[in-house]
């Protein structure tokens, strides 16, 4: 039996060791890693893309159940492949053999401890692309602790500024309050933004905020705490790319495509403010073309 996993807000408190006959965690992932998909990202911010593609390793399970979920074969299926310790530094140091601009650890919290220990594996190997932790912004301070040292540029999203859109579609209490504080550790660790020669950076912060049907005004909100907070000290990234997909069915508000007046309206006030350290999206970027095909690949060793 494990230690009760209270990794992340929800403080579930489950053992993870035995799914079977125990108390499973909300996340329902188990204590040995799981990875879906080793790739190299061309789609990212050019920031992190590089010209070769951010080396994207996407962990299963996510403690969030957002109605909307593009990737949800993964994040609510389970959809993966389960490897051990060894092998995930293994596949840290083949994504930096490919060419990878960084190194991105997409929704990896659940994992956290499994990834700290692999990662400073890796890096005594010679591991030394910059690290990205790319999360939903739904973490606590305490375990984001463990990652100082270990992370060098981190990519939460701030789904909403208003919590009561995260209870509602996304299955959890409090988001804001626990995002905001998060988001604030993650910019403790990395600080203001710093760039490699060749643009990549190598330091600090990129929060994603996408978009949702209706909600640009809560968008509206989440930019101007960002940028009372934090200043031109991170990047944001404003994303249009929403796609009524998974169980979005279920709430007739947001079901359905994003208008380019309600991403407008965000985009302009960010404007507004003066704020240019931002990535806008333009052309149509809600397109199943760009979710990834999670069918394990790089994952097991060759």
């Amino acid at each position: 039996m494990s230690d009760p996993c209270n990794l992340c807000p929800r403080a579930c408190g489950a053992d993870r060791s035995t799914p079977k006959g125990r108390k499973i965690s909300i996340c329902r992932a188990p204590d040995e890693v799981k990875i879906a998909l080793v790739s190299l990202h061309p789609w990212e911010e050019p920031c992190i893309s590089g010209r070769s593609g951010a080396g994207t390793v996407f962990f299963s399970h996510c403690n969030l159940r957002c109605c909307f979920c593009q990737n949800h074969e993964i994040s609510a299926g389970g959809a993966g492949i389960a490897v051990s310790e060894d092998r995930l530094a293994e596949i840290f140091l083949e994504q930096q053999d490919r060419g990878a601009a960084c190194l991105e650890l997409v929704t990896p919290g659940h994992y956290t401890g499994p990834i700290v220990r692999s990662l400073e594996r890796a890096k005594s190997r010679g591991l030394s692309v910059p690290v990205v932790y790319n999360s939903n912004g739904y973490e606590l301070v305490e375990t984001l602790r463990r990652l100082e040292g270990l992370v060098d540029v981190y990519v939460p999203d701030l789904k909403y500024f208003d919590s009561r859109y995260g209870e509602k579609y996304s299955g959890v209490p409090k988001y804001f309050e626990f995002a905001s504080r998060a988001i604030a550790e993650m910019f403790r660790q990395s600080g203001p933004a710093r760039f490699s020669s060749d643009g990549i950076m190598e330091h600090g912060m990129i929060v994603r905020h996408l978009i949702l049907p209706g909600l640009w005004r809560d968008s509206i909100e989440c930019v101007r705490w960002l940028h009372e907070t934090f200043g031109e000290a991170i990047y944001i990234s404003l994303m249009n790319q929403y796609m009524p997909l998974y169980k979005a069915a279920r709430h007739p508000e947001i079901n359905r495509p994003l208008m380019t007046l309600e991403y407008q309206k965000v985009v302009r006030y960010a404007r507004s403010l003066g704020i240019t350290h931002a990535f806008i999206q333009v052309g149509l970027t809600a397109q199943s073309k760009f979710i990834p095909d999670f069918n394990g690949e790089n994952v097991l060793a060759n």
